[in-house]
């Protein structure tokens, strides 16, 4: 069996909750694009990565069915795993930094695939949303408290791979970031927390708590 580790990203402030994500730290053990995306379904996890270099940061990332370009929790994991300045992603050079108990990214909104915004009035409404049907990848959400960039969020990724609800999801996250043009403090799923800021140039940083699983 490929060995692999487990992360928990965009914890809570009590290290609960977080995404789970798979890394494979030698990618060389599994170098086939198809062999890759067999794997990362064999796991199941939202994302798993493939470590290409670790020390230049060069990383391959997959869904239990496609391969991804740019994710946002994978590269804040791995960001943290590798303790390295940059991640080298297929979408570009993701800047990379850890502060205290968090780990950051610094990305763009055009990395991002598409994904629908979706505002509620309040945050009790996206707790009692039902999964929606397969189709757009919604990412819903509401102020908690507006003035202090509270927001209360769910993601539904609308794909047929067993994933109906990501409990943490940075990309999109990223994304509202720079709709609103302002920082955020993201509660996501059951609990989970995600941290962002707009940077100069059109940037985004995301970031979050990572503990290692197993």
């Amino acid at each position: 069996m490929t060995s692999y580790d487990v992360l928990r990203v965009f914890c809570g402030p009590r290290g609960g909750y977080g995404n789970e994500l798979g890394v494979v730290r030698d990618g060389s053990v599994i170098p086939g694009y198809e062999d890759r995306q067999a794997f990362a379904a064999k796991l199941g996890f939202s994302e798993t990565v493939f470590v290409d270099d670790p020390e230049r940061g060069v990383i391959d990332i997959y869904t239990p069915t496609l391969r991804l370009p740019f994710a946002g929790y994978p590269c804040v994991g791995v960001a943290w795993l590798l303790d390295v300045p940059e991640l080298v992603t297929p979408a570009g050079v993701v800047g990379a930094r850890l502060d205290g108990e968090f780990s950051w990214i610094e990305a763009r909104p055009e990395w991002v695939p598409p994904r629908t915004l979706r505002q509620y009035a309040s945050a009790a409404e996206v707790d009692a949303l039902p999964v929606p049907a397969k189709g757009d990848w919604i990412y819903a959400w509401a102020w908690e408290d507006e003035a202090a960039g509270r927001v209360r969020a769910r993601a539904f990724p609308g794909r047929d791979d067993g994933i109906d609800e990501d409990e943490a999801t940075g990309a999109a996250a990223l994304l509202l970031t720079a709709q609103l043009g302002r920082a955020l403090n993201i509660v996501q799923g059951t609990g989970s927390q995600i941290l962002t800021a707009p940077q100069p140039e059109g940037w985004v940083e995301v970031g979050g708590r990572v503990f290692l699983e197993r």
